[in-house]
């Protein structure tokens, strides 16, 4: 009888991946090192926990990438994407949860699972192929002696770009004679909230102070091993963004479009948004506020933002590095490692970027893997599908010649392009429409595969 398929890593993708393959009747081995070893930015030893955002960002399947993942993720029998449902704290039309209910609500459902064994211990090696398949879903914070062993096994350097966390305020201590619940234009949400978020206006001067003393704070210094490392540009410090010019700020995370200031009855200038972090509504995180300055800096600089001058932080920004390989260069199409074919690779490791998107290549490993062991063939989805294109880019599907591989959450330029010269409206609902028929006929090849 063949032994069970190890996992190693219990963020999203490893559980995702560890689910999809006991639901197709295979067993499992799941490494978590935590609670017997820590890392820069976990908090808990939970499986699943989020460790930057409490945001699985939009969830309009018709307008938007994401979304359209989320979709495809459901009709998959996706783990991630039941626990976040069960879990959805108000975020306008964005898919938010309370972290420790989603990552208790995952690990419950994989520690109950009889085709699952959690194993708490550091993998410091990368199993051999006469131990059998295994996953490799370490994820951006990857130990140190596992990390060699990859760098060793593929031949290749890593590849590193810096995350960063945004700090989470205490609702209680937020001044509602300034600040106010808006979501942008008024859209209705998934929890039908159509007031879902904080809002703090700026004026003209409110905001050119803010940005001078943002300019000016002080921040943690790099180590010496973090000097050459790139930020991911989908996730800049806040104070990185406003030295790139004084407006950016109002043209990215403050933008003030589609909000009214109640006590004006205008648009502000600028303006901070927050979103709730636990079920409870106690909590709310600062929505780009991603910093590297130091923790006294940060409580100076943002209680100048209005409504936040007597600001508690249930937590202050941070940052840690990021990991992940030349997946184009080192994985087949099936993501499986071409030097070492019984190893396959996946979540942020692999180059995605994003919670849904690793939890989206974790599914996709765990079904190709499980297939494998089955004897069955392991289509990959069709390039048409959110799936597809997101695996396509991370083993070079989107990538020309002399490109450098980078990060990338799904977006609809990973799409290939639907015939004939449409609107942009009507070319991205062509584009979901041809997704949605697709993934159809894969997940129905995928159900006779295994029959």
């Amino acid at each position: 009888m063949a032994g069970p398929i190890r996992i190693i890593g219990g963020g999203l993708a490893g559980c995702e991946a560890a689910w999809q393959i006991a639901r197709q009747g295979a067993s499992v081995e799941l490494w978590e090192m935590r609670p017997a070893r820590a890392t820069e930015a976990h908090v808990s030893d939970r499986l699943a926990e989020l460790v930057c955002s409490n945001s699985f960002r939009s969830d309009d399947a018709e307008t938007n990438a994401v979304g359209l993942l989320h979709e495809e993720m459901r009709r998959a029998g996706s783990l991630v994407m039941a626990a976040a449902d069960r879990n959805k704290v108000p975020a306008g039309q964005a898919l938010a949860v309370d972290r420790t209910g989603f990552a208790e609500a995952v690990q419950q459902a994989i520690e109950e699972e009889p085709a699952i064994r959690v194993r708490r211990e550091e993998v410091s090696g990368l199993p051999d192929a006469a131990a059998g398949p295994a996953i490799v879903a370490t994820g951006p914070l990857t130990a140190p002696a596992l990390s060699q062993a990859i760098l060793a096994t593929t031949g290749e350097d890593h590849l590193a770009f810096f995350d960063a966390l945004a700090p989470i305020v205490h609702r209680d201590s937020i001044d509602f004679s300034r600040a106010w619940f808006q979501s942008r234009y008024d859209k209705e949400g998934p929890g039908g909230d159509r007031a879902a978020y904080i809002n703090c206006p700026l004026d003209r001067a409110r905001y050119d102070a803010f940005v001078d003393a943002l300019l000016a704070a002080d921040t943690i210094p790099f180590r010496d091993w973090e000097r050459d490392t790139p930020y991911f540009e989908g996730c800049l410090p806040i104070e990185v963004m406003a030295g790139r010019g004084r407006e950016t700020l109002r043209f990215g995370p403050m933008k003030p479009v589609g909000l009214t200031d109640p006590a004006t009855g205008t648009r502000p200038h600028a303006v901070v948004q927050l979103r709730q972090d636990n079920a409870l509504g106690t909590l709310f995180n600062m929505v780009g506020f991603q910093t590297k300055l130091t923790h006294g800096a940060q409580k100076r600089v943002f209680r100048l933002i209005p409504g936040l001058e007597e600001a508690r932080f249930a937590r202050l920004g941070g940052i840690h590095r990021n990991t992940f390989i030349n997946s184009p260069a080192l994985l087949d199409d099936e993501l499986r490692l071409r030097r070492a074919p019984h190893l396959r690779f996946a979540g942020q490791i692999t180059g995605v970027e994003g919670y849904v998107e690793s939890a989206a290549i974790g599914l996709l490993a765990g079904r190709f893997a499980a297939s494998e062991r089955a004897g069955a063939d392991a289509c990959p989805p069709p390039a048409t599908t959110a799936f597809g294109a997101l695996l396509s880019h991370i083993t070079g599907g989107h990538l020309g010649a002399g490109s450098t591989f980078q990060p990338m959450n799904v977006n609809f330029g990973l799409f290939p392009p639907v015939a004939g010269r449409l609107p942009k409206r009507a070319r991205k609902a062509a584009m979901v429409a041809r997704a949605r028929a697709d993934l159809s006929r894969w997940l129905e090849g995928n159900r006779a595969a295994a029959a």
